[in-house]
């Protein structure tokens, strides 16, 4: 008990779990075969306008990456716009989504769907091809009363920029967003088993839903522990004190509705910690469970024709999930089409799952929205995103104002734990504290000396939007107080803008039939109340600060204005708004802000935002689109110009790749990267050959015949030939963390670390060359593999090298080492040999080890500067002339002995610091005891996942480089760790790194890979694989020696993993 207690106590790190959620999201659009993805998204909607303006909110999401591009998304009316309840729009979705499925496959395959509800013969084969499917069901066809302003967008898609500084340049996130980030981890919990996954618009349920453990053939309910006076006002689940104990799996015993404590005494529904189980509002159906639901669906519509022509409604959680739990049979019977449910569904049992670290952030209200953007969770929160702010002396806006998507002009005041979305804020607007302002566009009258003069106060705890209306050329104004509850009627103290009813209508001089008809039966509220005039924009606002309590002015003006004009309620605009202009409108504004952005990067900085992102925006303009981003293109060529000193010539040429793309120039592009891989290879050289000869990089020209017989290296004539040979010998390395931060172009702008350690395979150093005088010029190579390659005119080596070429390591060890260009070898040859005794494609940073092995050598038989910091810099180099790409960590690990955190620090030159670990003796036991060097036999060519890395960096993807700047961290985390003798820290570091290189390229593991970590993840305290990924290596780091012995003995007998478990050892003498 005392552990389940403290369990029960621990609530999720929202950062935490929304980062790995997102992970989630984003690896499954980009690589599905590895993370399963949903089939299919189904959202409801209220109305046929509203489902249009969700259709085009899942457009967008496909096409920001957020939902996969084979996922059949479908946004659901209610029919005839009449409500018919939760329970039933579920029917109803479902039933939509397997008429959607049937136009898919053909016009032979057939769903129930006549007026009748007659089945046709083809039912219980449709009904077999939906059950395999995996459906996400969002109600999202609410009224949005209690949060008014977001009533014109749904609800389900109100800005909440969490996490939104890790995508600076991107659009706004919103609650939608966050809500598919969940949902993919839930996906996981499905496994293979066809179901669906039922959530609401208005709550983000911030816990790893991959965690989830969920009943196969049945229904369960996601719960939370919760204290009796929220549950008072919320579903309660009783569920039985026995079950799956360990999993948090127990069968529903009774569902509750806002029970009193006495209630939830009777029904044995208090917890032993005093809480109850709250009913999230996710319900997940699988298998058998959810063929009995898709059946009952396809057969629907008598049922909901009877709910349509009766007005009644069908609830999900009071009326269908009832259906699954006994004791509410007869209670059920009683309901609309109750005995129908009873008697299809009853047989079905539901279970809870408790998932007791699940944070339940629900946006019920607009006090709730601002709460989760300015309470304990602001630290999630990008207070400004995409927007466009003065100056703090020309303006007045407070620190803690929520700011996105939006233009704010000088002159301006906002005030603390505000929320501006997606506005153009003219001057002389005062905006008050706790205030939400969405989609307001006041217009700009500097021009005119009489309005100008114009003044707009929206006070503190109001909220403020725009909502364009169907055949009306303008928009209407609208306005309430943050805590007005539209529900509420004049006869309950309703409010209108934080004041009662009745002391509006005495203030003002309204009566209430100029706001309710006296016909109507109605109960009079703001929901229905007539007060919002259609008039001219600023005289609207006029009317806002009389109606508001604010104007100084005598009111029989404006009240006449007011009487006079055409009004609508809150009712009448949900009815009547005009979602295609509303779109429009928020599209060419987000765009506008994305143009302005980008012109100022170029314009006047330094190129630091994500241009191609920025792009995608304004592409959104139809026809302007295309326009703005030539415009932008017209002036990259004075770019360089301006700042060729401080502007790498890589990132600029990106630019413009990116540009011509914008403009759909595929030529162009694909001819100026060429130039983008050129520069980056330049700067690259620049960085690391400072000091060295301009020429080392060029091909050499004619050799001279020299007058004597010989010369010798140092530069002595000798008449008899002196035979020289020098053999080189390295270990190969394993990356703990840090990797990429070693790469150019990187780690010739950023500050690099990385924690990596050289070790022995099987008792031997695997990788090492000779090289040896010979009398005969000329270079002769052979390798390991049996090539052979006798280069006789030296001046034939030159770049750039053909990438089949097996010979280009030792040229372009040739070339940088500068030996051909010194004519030292005029009068005597070489024979270099070369061997790697590593699988390839190892990841062990074999190439660029043995790279540093020969041209470690080659300065040895020549007595110049062998030491290992010019060698690893000249490797850096050799590596950009093949072509390869590659940083300098694998030569690092190879040169240096043992455990070592090294630093690069960029500039002319580039600067390594190496600080090797001193181990102990425990500690050096410990690992090698522990840690599992396996191959798994998948091959992998580093360049291959470098180049989509490097071309993601010179894009500025901030999400690349906050991937990477976290890697640097860790590494910096993980030499601590090491040092502490905390290897369990160490495997968390690898967990988190090997997530991190997953999100840098989702192609840096396959199934196998997948599969084998979660063969291994139960022995295990972290993994990896090594090196860039992709395949070759992988990294496993048992609980214990017990562990590392038993993991060890099941993959050399399973024939599903055909791995090698490597022998190996800590490389410590040099």
């Amino acid at each position: 008990m005392e552990t389940r207690l403290s369990r029960t106590k621990h609530k999720s790190d929202v950062a935490a779990v929304l980062r790995k959620s997102w992970y989630r999201l984003r690896l499954s659009v980009r690589h599905p075969s590895r993370a399963a993805t949903w089939d299919a998204i189904v959202l409801t909607a209220a109305s046929p306008e509203q489902a249009e303006l969700y259709h085009w909110q899942l457009t967008r999401a496909k096409r920001m990456g957020r939902i996969a591009p084979f996922t059949v998304t479908l946004a659901v009316p209610d029919p005839l716009g009449q409500r018919i309840g939760s329970g039933a729009a579920t029917l109803h979705a479902i039933h939509a989504l397997a008429l959607h499925f049937r136009t898919i496959r053909g016009p032979n395959s057939q769903v129930a769907d006549t007026d009748n509800g007659e089945v046709v013969d083809d039912l219980e084969q449709m009904v077999s091809y939906i059950a395999k499917k995996h459906i996400l069901l969002l109600h999202a066809g609410g009224d949005s009363k209690r949060v008014p302003w977001a009533n014109p967008m749904g609800k389900v898609f109100l800005p909440l920029p969490y996490l939104a500084a890790d995508d600076p340049d991107g659009p706004v996130p919103l609650l939608f967003d966050h809500i598919l980030a969940i949902a993919s981890c839930a996906r996981q919990a499905f496994k293979n088993q066809g179901g669906m996954f039922t959530m609401t618009g208005d709550v983000l349920p911030c816990f790893d839903a991959s965690n989830m453990v969920l009943p196969e053939d049945t229904s369960c309910i996601i719960t939370v522990p919760i204290t009796l006076d929220i549950a008072s006002n919320h579903g309660v689940v009783v569920a039985s004190k026995s079950g799956d104990v360990e999993n948090n799996v127990n069968l529903v015993d009774n569902l509750l509705q806002k029970p009193s404590v006495e209630e939830l005494v009777k029904n044995n529904a208090i917890l032993d910690d005093g809480r109850t189980l709250l009913d999230t509002g996710l319900i997940a159906v699988r298998g058998k469970g959810w063929v009995v639901l898709v059946t009952l669906a396809c057969t629907c519509q008598p049922m909901i024709s009877e709910l349509l022509k009766t007005k009644k409604e069908m609830s999900l959680y009071e009326d269908l999930v009832a259906a699954w739990v006994p004791a509410k049979h007869d209670w059920l019977r009683l309901r609309p089409s109750g005995e129908e449910l009873v008697s299809r569904l009853g047989k079905q049992k539901l279970y809870s799952y408790c998932a007791y670290d699940l944070s339940f952030l629900h946006f019920g209200t607009s006090s709730e929205v601002l709460d989760h953007l300015s309470g304990a969770g602001s630290g999630l929160v990008s207070q400004r995103h995409l927007c466009s702010i003065p100056g703090t002396t020309l303006s007045d806006i407070a620190a803690s104002a929520v700011i996105l998507a939006s233009k704010i002009a000088p002159a301006v005041s906002i005030g603390e734990d505000s929320l501006i979305y997606d506005s153009t804020i003219s001057s002389g607007i005062q905006i008050g504290s706790l205030s939400i302002v969405v989609g307001i566009n006041v217009p700009d009258v500097s021009d005119n000396a009489a309005e100008n003069r114009f003044r707009f106060i929206l006070p503190d705890r109001h909220c403020l939007w725009e909502v364009p209306l169907v055949e009306c050329t303008g928009r209407v104004i609208v306005y309430c107080g943050l805590h007005d509850n539209p529900k509420i009627s004049l006869s309950k103290d309703g409010t209108f803008c934080g004041k009662p009813w009745r002391k509006v209508l005495y203030d003002l001089g309204i009566e209430e039939n100029d706001l309710w008809s006296s016909i109507d039966n109605q109960e009079k509220c703001l929901w229905n109340a007539k007060i919002f005039p259609i008039l001219s924009y600023f005289e609207m606002l006029s009317v806002a600060t009389w109606l508001m309590g604010l104007s100084d002015k005598r009111s029989e003006d404006i009240l006449s204005l007011w009487r006079n004009a055409s009004r609508v309620s809150l009712e009448e605009l949900h009815r009547s708004i005009d979602f295609s202009k509303m779109c429009t409108g928020s599209i060419n504004h987000q765009a506008d802000l994305a143009a302005a952005v980008a012109k100022a990067c170029i314009s006047y900085g330094m190129l630091g935002c994500n241009l191609s992102r920025l792009c995608e925006e304004i592409l959104q303009m139809e026809n302007v689109g295309v326009k703005i981003c030539n415009e932008f293109l017209d002036l990259c060529p004075t770019l360089l110009e301006q700042n060729c000193k401080i502007l790498p010539k890589s990132r600029a040429y990106q630019v413009h790749v990116d540009l011509f793309r914008a403009c759909n120039n595929e030529t162009a592009a694909c001819k100026l990267e060429n130039k983008v891989w050129a520069a980056v290879a330049d700067e690259t050289a620049s960085a690391v050959k400072y000091g060295f000869k301009e020429h080392l990089l060029d091909a050499p020209i004619n050799m001279p015949t020299p007058a004597c017989k010989n010369i010798g290296f140092n530069g002595s004539v000798d008449d008899s030939f002196q035979p020289r040979r020098v053999k080189v010998e390295l270990p190969v390395r394993v990356d703990f963390v840090g990797g990429w931060s070693d790469t150019p172009p990187w780690s010739l702008e950023r500050a690099g670390c990385v924690l990596n350690m050289a070790i022995s395979l099987e008792g031997s150093l695997p990788i090492g060359t000779i090289v040896e005088t010979t009398k005969t010029t000329g270079v002769f190579v052979n390798d390991d593999a049996g090539n052979e390659l006798h280069i006789e005119d030296l001046t034939s080596i030159a770049t750039p090298f053909d990438h089949s070429d097996p010979f280009r390591l030792v040229k372009s060890a040739l070339l940088v080492t500068g030996i051909i260009h010194e004519y030292v070898l005029a009068s005597v040859g070489l024979k270099v040999m070369t061997w790697a005794h590593v699988p390839r494609g190892s990841g062990l940073g074999t190439s660029s080890i043995l790279a540093a092995a020969v041209v470690k050598a080659l300065l040895q038989i020549t007595d110049g500067d062998e030491s290992n910091e010019n060698v690893a810099r000249l490797v850096l180099v050799l590596e950009q002339l093949m072509g390869t790409g590659g940083g300098w960590q694998d030569q690092i690990g190879g040169l240096y002995p043992g455990i070592k955190f090294t630093a690069s620090f960029p500039g002319i030159p580039l600067r390594l610091q190496v600080i090797p670990l001193l181990a102990s003796p425990p500690l050096v036991s410990e690992l090698q005891q522990r840690l599992l060097v396996v191959f798994t036999g998948q091959v992998r060519l580093a360049h291959q996942v470098l180049q989509k890395v490097v071309i993601r960096y010179l894009r500025r993807d901030n999400l690349l480089i906050s991937s990477i700047k976290r890697l640097a961290e860790l590494a910096k985390i993980g030499r601590e760790a090491l040092m502490n003798c905390d290897i369990d820290d160490l495997g968390d570091i690898m967990l988190e790194a090997w997530r991190l290189h997953q999100e840098l390229d989702p192609y840096c593991s396959n199934e196998f890979v997948d599969r084998l970590f979660e063969f291994a993840h139960p022995y295990c305290s972290g993994y990896k694989l090594v090196g860039a990924g992709g395949g070759g290596f992988a990294l496993l780091l048992a609980k214990d020696a017990e562990h590392a012995k038993k993991l060890t003995h099941l993959l050399e007998k399973d024939s599903n993993f055909d791995v090698k478990v490597y022998k190996w050892n800590i490389f410590l003498d040099k």
